[in-house]
């Protein structure tokens, strides 16, 4: 989950709702790649938080911090069943999607290397599936990468965007460098107004996108299974977001 704190309690977007929020973005890039690829794409970004530890309506506190409030992802340690659960759940998508899947497990985790046997004996299988997808699909390294870039960008503004990461005052932040290399930067120039994006990088003039949002007043939980009730029976608020190009005067 994806827990911002609000004055009356807590938001919570699921990263699944993240990821979705992920691939409208990818949605404006151009498109770039022939279409079973592009669309192997959009599935990869649309389903790279995918299996989630199932903690809903057990009696444990898997999601909640020891203070017993709603746990953000960043709380929670590395979960070699839910990086092999997506990797698994890929490969009946294709070699494509698996590609690409790895890719992002390896980002995201190469740095735990070293700790121990059976997280670096992961990382090795993921380098050696990589190469032999890259092979199969007929592949350089740098094409596969540039593809797994448009992920990576699309990864990391959704989470700007779902956690309120956007800077004060209309300060600009650097969002990642896309494909091609061009770092991006976006910035909010008035409090709730469009989030202007420099470079633009959509085919589009302008973007909107969403993602829906859990609302919380109740602060503290016993245990999971209090939590899940509370995330069942709680209000949902859409967040929504226009983007649009510097100099843009709409």
């Amino acid at each position: 989950m994806i827990v911002n704190s609000t004055p009356a309690g807590w938001q919570i977007i699921y990263q699944q709702a993240h990821a979705l929020l992920a691939m409208q973005l990818a949605w404006y890039w151009p498109h770039t790649l022939a279409p079973d690829r592009w669309v192997g794409l959009l599935a990869a970004i649309a389903q790279h938080d995918d299996e989630q530890a199932a903690w809903h309506g057990r009696g444990g506190h898997y999601g909640l911090t020891p203070a017993g409030a709603p746990a953000n992802f960043t709380q929670k340690e590395f979960s070699m069943e839910q990086a092999t659960g997506v990797l698994s759940a890929a490969r009946f998508q294709g070699q494509w999607r698996s590609l690409l899947t790895s890719l992002h497990l390896s980002l995201l985790y190469e740095g735990l290397r070293g700790q121990n046997k059976k997280t670096d004996t992961f990382l090795d299988d993921l380098r050696a599936g990589q190469e032999q997808w890259r092979r199969a699909l007929h592949l350089t390294k740098k094409e596969a990468q540039q593809a797994y870039d448009l992920l990576h960008w699309c990864d990391r503004l959704s989470l700007i965007l779902c956690r309120n990461e956007i800077p004060e005052m209309g300060r600009a932040v650097e969002i990642y460098p896309g494909p091609d290399g061009t770092m991006y930067t976006l910035a909010q120039p008035e409090a709730g107004g469009p989030v202007v994006i420099n470079p633009w990088p959509f085919r589009e003039p302008e973007a909107a996108v969403s993602v829906e949002a859990s609302i919380l007043t109740q602060l503290q939980f016993r245990d999971d299974a209090e939590l899940s009730a509370a995330l069942k029976a709680a209000p949902i608020e859409t967040l929504r977001w226009e983007l649009r190009p510097a100099g843009s005067k709409k």
